[in-house]
């Protein structure tokens, strides 16, 4: 074997082991919580324990990263719907993919989800996720198929709260998510209303590594 096949052949043999420890620490800290060990995700992953700490050199750093898995597909649904001419449509189907995400791995937020909140990297992914939200938001409200004083803000919190509003019945309506989508964004959309009876929420902004959220000025 030449010396570019072994580097070839080690490059390739490092993505499937972090593939391998990412899905064996999903589950792993999906069943049993954030408190198993490195230990046991190398042995789920069928991997020597040193090569967890090579990938992800501490629990934190694991925790981020599968993280980041969620919010990687969130930006890439919302870098390609910012590109949709319906811009109405396009603000409803990232909703309907970021409540699916949540509703496929229902232990994720809780478990996984708030301690990964306090990685500089997550936060920062959140917070470039505000931003391409925000944009698709004005898109909807330029276009006037959402109520002006509609956020981006409002949309990354409402995700959460038809989330949490199916997740009892997610058992044995999995797609009951759905029912409650079609409520809330039927509120969202422009036409005869009353005015909100409360200010837009502060901009969500994950930069402060103090809290869980930082809010900023709008």
């Amino acid at each position: 074997m030449t010396g570019r096949t072994a580097a070839v052949q080690a490059r390739a043999d490092s993505v499937r082991n972090r593939r391998l420890l990412l899905r064996a620490a999903t589950e792993a800290f999906a069943e049993c919580g954030v408190d198993v060990s490195m230990h046991t995700i190398a042995q789920r992953a069928g991997v020597a324990k040193g090569t967890v700490f090579r990938h992800f050199p501490t629990k934190d750093d694991l925790l981020a990263a599968i993280m980041m898995q969620l919010l990687d597909r969130l930006l890439e649904a919302a870098d390609r719907l910012l590109r949709a001419d319906d811009a109405g449509r396009a603000l409803k189907d990232f909703m309907a993919h970021g409540i699916s995400l949540l509703a496929a791995d229902r232990a994720f937020c809780d478990v996984i989800g708030r301690p990964s909140l306090q990685h500089a990297d997550v936060r920062e992914a959140i917070d470039r996720l505000c931003d391409t939200v925000e944009d698709l938001t004005a898109r909807a409200r330029e276009q006037g198929a959402v109520r002006g004083d509609i956020t981006g803000t409002d949309i990354v919190l409402l995700l959460g709260g038809v989330h949490q509003t199916a997740q009892p019945l997610l058992d044995r309506e999995p797609r009951a998510w759905e029912r409650f989508l079609e409520i809330a964004f039927d509120g969202l959309r422009a036409r005869d209303r009353t005015t909100l009876p409360s200010p837009p929420p502060a901009r969500l902004r994950m930069a402060d590594p103090s809290g869980v959220s930082a809010p900023t000025g709008k």
